[in-house]
């Protein structure tokens, strides 16, 4: 089996995106079949250069070069050939979160400037988004891909031919660091900015991953993908990893499907799986037979990996789980452990070209707050308040907000993002080891941790989880035989139906304190009369 060794230079990384495609075609030959679709529709390089020249020919009517064109789709073929389209007619795709709703959508629409919506009437309907349609229409055009398929006229299957044969003919000839992409934040800690990505930062971030793991992946591979494109992780990872690097990528629309995705995870002949630590979980738990055996390895990011999973997927199927980190900021990845040099509780060590300060944290004595820089990490920022005003990041320099320590042989470990620490008694404590402690002792069910206001000790933890018979007796008796200190543990425990997710899976940590504030808060008192 051909490793795909890729040794990390600058070089790799100046071209853009659909050139890093093209290049592929040639290299991996252009009958490779690179793309296999939840409808089980396999198409090769050469297909879906073709089409992306079709399609791009057609998409760029009405919009001009460096525009913003926001893409509303689940992850799959369409969604890859139209973020290839854009690319190739110099238009930036602004990936849009279809589970945001459309206050944040149109906040996203306004930031970026975006007066087009490629999407697709079988999507819209599929999963019942037209009521979100009908709150934008006022605000962008959609444009849907039948209709555009419908409508190809003889210059636009022109560009499917000449396209592949002549590319600097047809293609827009992007700078490495013209805007590739605009991804956006989830907005929990205020309206979602905009994360502009170049060319470089897009290709660079693929070519470190190669290199990171020289040995462990390999043009027979198959990795399969769920986790929607609008997260820098289901992009990166899980389309262009797999595109510009050789291998064929099995798409799936959504990852919440959790009964479904395990059958066609054994199916595809998939060997990788891209996932987070819940939906991950899941899989494993709606697994009925050796639906997941055949993988060589999973790889998880986006949120930390409980040790109850590790435990699990090792159990159920002997598989290795690699722990990565990374931001949207950063293309996204950071940091991931290595299938030859995996350190479970780590996310591995820092990809090649990485560049990393540690600023102290006043109360935090392990790590200190992470600041990286490297061709991944982003042009910079667009705001609500600047709309299409690029801000660059202070000489590179992008501050995480996570408190991270590195060892002695340089992995990392992520302590928590510095607002997600409570300061109690003037010491700052992570909210994450009250969750690890839940995790643990109540391994069946969800748990998440919020900071609540304290009038003795500044600030309390408080404990949300979908364990009806949670106690926190039970939790304080095992923190304590277990040496976890009294003050990491929650004042008060609540009981919920379900925690707050967002559309990647991770913990939507603004509806977890809004949550836990109101129960928190006390009950209104119906005792006042009317004469009162």
């Amino acid at each position: 089996m051909a490793s795909l060794r890729s040794p990390y230079a600058l070089a790799t990384t100046s071209r853009s995106v659909f050139q890093a495609l093209l290049d592929a075609r040639q290299q991996y030959g252009g009958k490779k079949v690179i793309i296999h679709d939840a409808d089980d529709r396999q198409l090769t390089y050469d297909e879906v250069v073709r089409a992306s020249f079709a399609l791009g020919s057609a998409l760029k009517k009405g919009t001009r070069r460096k525009e913003a064109v926001g893409v509303l789709l689940p992850t799959g073929a369409g969604v890859a050939i139209t973020f290839f389209a854009l690319n190739a007619y110099g238009r930036v795709p602004a990936m849009l979160n279809f589970t945001a709703g459309a206050k944040a959508l149109r906040c996203a629409l306004q930031t970026a400037q975006v007066k087009r919506i490629v999407t697709a009437h079988a999507f819209i309907e599929k999963a019942e988004l037209q009521p979100l349609v009908d709150e934008l229409k006022d605000d962008a055009e959609f444009i849907y891909l039948e209709d555009v398929k419908e409508g190809l006229g003889p210059l636009n299957k022109a560009a499917a031919v000449v396209g592949p044969a002549a590319p600097s003919l047809i293609a827009a000839n992007a700078g490495a660091d013209d805007a590739a992409v605009i991804l956006f934040t989830s907005g929990t800690e205020g309206d979602p900015k905009g994360v502009v990505l170049s060319h470089r930062n897009l290709v660079a971030n693929v070519h470190q991953i190669l290199a990171h793991v020289p040995d462990a992946l390999t043009i027979e591979d198959v990795l399969y993908n769920p986790l929607p494109t609008f997260h820098c992780f289901g992009l990166t990872g899980g389309v262009l990893l797999p595109l510009l690097g050789g291998m064929k990528a099995a798409f799936h629309p959504s990852p919440l499907q959790c009964k479904i995705i395990p059958k066609r995870v054994e199916d595809t002949g998939a060997t990788i799986l891209f996932a987070t630590d819940t939906f991950l979980n899941q899989y494993i738990r709606s697994s009925v037979a050796n639906e997941l055996g055949m993988l060589r390895f999973a790889v998880c990011g986006a949120e930390r990996v409980k040790d109850e999973t590790r435990q699990l997927v090792r159990r159920r199927f002997n598989i290795e789980l690699l722990e990565g980190y990374g931001a949207t900021e950063a293309s996204p990845v950071i940091a991931v452990n290595q299938p030859e040099a995996n350190r479970p509780g780590t996310v591995g060590r820092p990809l090649p070209g990485m560049e990393f300060r540690f600023e102290e944290t006043p109360g935090i004595e392990e790590g200190g707050r992470l600041f990286v820089r490297g061709p991944n990490v982003m042009s910079g920022y667009i705001s609500p308040d600047a709309p299409g005003k690029l801000v660059p990041l202070p000489d590179g320099w992008h501050d995480t907000g996570d408190v991270v320590a590195q060892d002695e042989m340089d992995y990392l470990t992520i302590k928590g993002r510095l607002k997600r620490f409570a300061k109690i008694g003037g010491e700052m404590v992570s909210l994450a080891v009250a969750e690890n402690c839940a995790s643990t002792l109540w391994r069946e069910h969800d748990h998440a941790a919020a900071v609540l206001p304290d009038g003795r000790k500044g600030e309390q933890i408080v404990l949300l989880t979908t364990n009806p018979t949670a106690d926190r007796d039970n939790l304080q008796r095992w923190a304590r035989s277990h040496g976890v200190k009294e003050l990491s543990l929650p004042r008060k425990i609540y009981h919920v139906d379900e925690i707050p997710l967002l559309g990647t899976g991770k913990m939507d940590i603004g509806s977890v304190q809004r949550l836990a504030a109101q129960l928190a808060a006390p009950a209104p008192d119906t005792t006042a009369t009317a004469a009162e």
